[in-house]
């Protein structure tokens, strides 16, 4: 073998390794509905009726960027601009953080997204996307005003027993923690953790608006 074939070899599996892409991947860190509902731009309920593949630009290496655009109808907003959604994009696969929806018109959704302005938004696997039918009714009062209420808290996940507050602001998530890493258990369905008149947060639950002095408060 020449002596110089290496030394070719190796430069160029060096310059192929420089042009790979990386493989897709979709990982996402457990929220509560309520932190969902705080750092989504839109928060609405409504059903798709059709969706098809868009381009959406072109990506570093100058291939086109494929999104899913869903047609919607929108029953109510909870939380973003005046005007109506009427699209709704993602990725065109989960691989990729794309979140699929039911073409049908007959399935409700609660969706949580970000704008992108003129009566569209987007969405990822990452964020709150249920059927409405799924919601307990207290997550539904919720939307209205309850977790707006809170926003300002910090809601930490507790990984393991025991854990403790770090600041007077911060509700424990505990779902994780007391049911087998269940990001969906009994303060997710039923809690909201609320700011009080003298600055502090604490778990709320109750299908009543909590009272402005908040005393009568019960424990997860």
């Amino acid at each position: 073998m020449p002596a110089a074939l290496p030394s070719l070899l190796a430069w160029l599996a060096v310059l192929l390794l420089g042009r790979a892409r990386p493989a897709d991947a979709c990982s996402c860190s457990p929220i509560h509905p309520q932190q969902a509902f705080c750092n989504a731009d839109v928060v609405i309920r409504a059903k798709a009726v059709s969706a098809k593949e868009v381009d959406s630009g072109n990506d570093i290496y100058g291939n086109p960027i494929k999104r899913i655009q869903y047609e919607i109808k929108q029953i109510k907003m909870f939380k973003g601009p005046d005007q109506d959604i009427e699209f709704i994009y993602t990725a065109p696969s989960t691989a990729v953080c794309g979140r699929l929806l039911d073409t049908g018109g007959k399935k409700e959704y609660l969706i949580a997204g970000k704008s992108e302005g003129n009566g569209k938004m987007h969405i990822t696997l990452c964020d709150l996307v249920s059927t409405w039918d799924s919601l307990t009714p207290t997550q539904k009062k919720s939307l209205n005003q309850r977790y707006q209420m809170g926003c300002e808290c910090k809601i930490s996940r507790c990984l393991s027993i025991p854990c403790f507050v770090s600041s007077s602001d911060e509700c424990l998530w505990t779902d994780w923690a007391m049911e087998k890493n269940n990001v969906d258990g009994r303060q997710a369905k039923h809690y909201a953790c609320i700011k009080r008149s003298d600055g502090s947060c604490a778990w709320y639950r109750g299908m009543a608006p909590p009272k402005q002095e908040f005393l009568d408060i019960e424990d997860p």
